[in-house]
């Protein structure tokens, strides 16, 4: 079974919130850090991982990317408090 992950990040002001859906964590924050693909990420330095979700197949993982991204601010907000209430960067 494969694992895929939905991830929210932020700059270092947290004035952006970049979500995204993946099935290598660690492959992609990297890749974001290095800045290898241009776009959002890079554009705004959207390179410090505050949140992340585990999903057990593509369809649901791509579902709940969806969901998220039609959240208000406020409730993206509301749910990266309920796991990491400081926004303290997420090691992966």
């Amino acid at each position: 079974m494969n694992d895929y992950y939905v991830y929210i990040l932020t700059n270092e002001h947290h004035t952006v919130l970049y979500i995204g859906v993946t099935n290598n964590i660690t492959r992609r924050v990297y890749e974001h850090k290095q800045e290898v693909n241009e776009g959002f990420t890079k554009m705004y330095q959207v390179h410090k991982l505050i949140y992340v979700e585990n999903c057990h197949n593509i369809e649901d993982a791509i579902a709940r990317e969806k969901q998220l991204k039609g959240w208000t601010r406020k409730k993206k907000e509301a749910l990266i408090a309920t796991v990491n209430p400081e926004w303290k960067e997420i090691e992966v």
